[in-house]
C-alpha cells in the first residue's frame, strides 16, 4: 500500500489526543470519531496530520499548500459554528484542487437543507412525509391539509438536535408551542412533518458513479413504551446510560423480503443519486406496516465512529472498519470535480 500523506480535518475543539489515557468516557465521546479515524489511518501506516477549523481558513490553505497531502479526510460537521455552511470549506478546497474525502459541495447543500431536499425528491417521485416550513423570526399560522399527529424538527441541524419525545404533537396548540421551541432554543426554522408511524430503517451508500448500499440497519426500541417507541431522539441516539437501561440498539433489519430489501437498495441508490450525493452516506427511512417506504433525511458524511451504526453494517458484510477508511479515502482520491476535467 502506497504511504499517503492524509491531512484530517476537525473542528477546533475536537482535535483528538494521541494517547486517551487518563480521559473520562464522556471526554471520549466527544472527539471519538475523530480518534478513531487518526489512528487507523496512522496504524495503515499513512503520515497523517490533524488541524482543527473554526472560523477561519488561513491554516488549512497553509497546510494545503506547503504539505501537500494526497488527500484531506473531511469530518467537519459545520463551520463557523453553523451546520449549513460546512459544504463551504469542501468548496473551498475544490478552489484549490485539493482531493478531500466525503461529499462533494452540491450533495452536501442539497441534503443538508431538508426542505429543499424534500423539494427536489418530490420531482422524482420519491415519498417523504407532507410538510410545513415555519420560517425563524416570523409568527406562527396554522398549518392546512396537515394531519394529526405531526412531528417538530429543525430544518437545518442534524444528530437529533431538539428533538424529543415532545416533538411528536397530536394538536395545534401543543404544534404552536413546539414551533416556538425550536425557534427560540435551536434558533432555526420549524419542519413539521406528518408523522410515520412505523420501523425506522437505515441504509447505508458508498460510491462516486458506481453504487454500493450496506445491509439495511434498523434501531431496536428495547423496552421503550410505544408512545416514546416513535422517534429517535438525542438520548436514543447519544446517551449511552438510557441506551442501557432501555436496552436500545440498532443492528440489521428483521423479517424483511427479499423485495423489500431490494427496494429500500434500489430507492437509496435514486435518492442518491437525485441529491447529486458522493462518497458515502447514510439514508434514514420510516416503513409503514403496508410495506410503504418515506425517506426521513438524507446525511452526507454521516457518523464514522467505530462500533457506530454505518461501520457495523459496514463491518457485517466483511468490510473491515481499517477497510472502510481506506475506502472512503480511495473515493476521495477518485472522485472527478470540474478541476479535475479540465487539467492537461
Amino acid at each position: 500500500m502506497k504511504k499517503l500523506r492524509i491531512l484530517l480535518i476537525v473542528h477546533e475543539k475536537l482535535v483528538p489526543p494521541d494517547d486517551p489515557t487518563g480521559k473520562t468516557q464522556k471526554e471520549i465521546d466527544e472527539w471519538r470519531t475523530e480518534y478513531n479515524v487518526m489512528t487507523t489511518l496512522e496504524n495503515l501506516g499513512h503520515d497523517v496530520r490533524v488541524i482543527g477549523i473554526g472560523d477561519r481558513l488561513k491554516e488549512l490553505r497553509e497546510s494545503v499548500q506547503e504539505w501537500r497531502p494526497h488527500a484531506v479526510f473531511n469530518l467537519l460537521d459545520e463551520f463557523s459554528g453553523i451546520v449549513s455552511y460546512d459544504h463551504y470549506v469542501v468548496a473551498y478546497l475544490e478552489l484549490m484542487r485539493q482531493p478531500y474525502t466525503g461529499c462533494n459541495p452540491r450533495g452536501m447543500m442539497l441534503s443538508r437543507d431538508k426542505v429543499l431536499t424534500k423539494q427536489v425528491l418530490a420531482w422524482h417521485r420519491i415519498s417523504t412525509p407532507a410538510f410545513r416550513l415555519f420560517p425563524f423570526g416570523q409568527r406562527f399560522r396554522e398549518p392546512r391539509h396537515l394531519a394529526f399527529p405531526l412531528f417538530v424538527k429543525s430544518a437545518t441541524e442534524d444528530a437529533s438536535l431538539g428533538i424529543s419525545q415532545a416533538s411528536i404533537v397530536d394538536d395545534m396548540g401543543s404544534l404552536q408551542e413546539r414551533v416556538e421551541f425550536i425557534h427560540n432554543h435551536v434558533q432555526t426554522d420549524a419542519l413539521v412533518e406528518e408523522y410515520i408511524d412505523g420501523r425506522e430503517l437505515y441504509v447505508g451508500v458508498l460510491g462516486n458513479k458506481r453504487l454500493t448500499t450496506l445491509p439495511v440497519w434498523e434501531v431496536n426500541f428495547g423496552t421503550l413504551p410505544d408512545v416514546q417507541a416513535g422517534i429517535a431522539t438525542r438520548k436514543v441516539k447519544w446517551d449511552r446510560k438510557y441506551q442501557a437501561k432501555h436496552g436500545i440498539s440498532t443492528g440489521v433489519a428483521k423479517s424483511l423480503t427479499s423485495e423489500q430489501t431490494q427496494k429500500l437498495s434500489v430507492l437509496s441508490k435514486r435518492i442518491y443519486r437525485a441529491l447529486h450525493m458522493s462518497a458515502y452516506a447514510r439514508l434514514d427511512f420510516r416503513m409503514r406496516e403496508d410495506g410503504k417506504v418515506f425517506l426521513l433525511e438524507a446525511n452526507a458524511n454521516p457518523d464514522l465512529s467505530y462500533g457506530e451504526d454505518f461501520a457495523e453494517s459496514a463491518a457485517s458484510v466483511g468490510v473491515s472498519y481499517p477497510k472502510l477508511i481506506m475506502r472512503i479515502v480511495n473515493l476521495g482520491l477518485s472522485h472527478m470535480p470540474e478541476w479535475r476535467m479540465f487539467e492537461p
